[in-house]
């Protein structure tokens, strides 16, 4: 077995590319990057397959699809269909294209997928209680200088840290 470590972008080259992602959403769609709504608009089309007077009824669901095409005709899916185009490309080019769970080894398997889901869970749920995702707070406000994306920030990385205190013996 290898002892080669993974290879991974130089994390200063990584920001560059995205900021200059996020201006050029900005200067060409207006808006900046985020990815919460793309899922919300592929559930609403989901619930109007379903039950289309319950997307009329319901104010969630009924501007997610807004837009002269319904929901899917939105920029944001590109940008999440674009991402996982993206990531697949440079998990290829820099030889990590494979099926793992990455785990600390006292952790097994199981345990470690069945927190991973809660953890996505916990967030889909906090992104739809906020209204957006953690990209479209910190990265589109905080580009802007928008105070409260700013403040967000600092209380993610803040919580960040503190959870990495409950969970370090996961990885140990």
């Amino acid at each position: 077995m290898s002892t080669q470590l993974p290879r991974y972008w130089n994390p200063y080259a990584a920001g560059l590319a995205l900021g200059i992602v996020l201006l050029g959403t900005f200067v060409l769609v207006g808006r900046g990057l985020g990815a919460s709504g793309a899922f919300m608009r592929m559930v609403s089309l989901g619930v109007e397959t379903v039950a289309p007077a319950r997307v009329m009824a319901n104010p969630v669901y009924r501007d997610a699809g807004d837009e002269a095409g319904g929901p899917m005709v939105n920029w944001l899916l590109l940008e999440v269909a674009g991402m996982a185009v993206g990531g697949a490309i440079s998990a290829a080019a820099a030889g990590r294209w494979h099926a793992v769970v990455e785990r600390g080894p006292t952790t097994r398997r199981p345990g470690r997928v069945l927190m991973a889901f809660a953890g996505g869970t916990v967030m889909a749920f906090g992104a739809r209680l906020a209204r957006g995702c953690t990209s479209g707070q910190a990265l589109s406000g905080g580009a802007v200088l928008a105070a409260g994306s700013w403040v967000f920030m600092l209380a993610l990385f803040a919580g960040a840290y503190g959870a990495v205190a409950l969970s370090r013996k996961q990885w140990r």
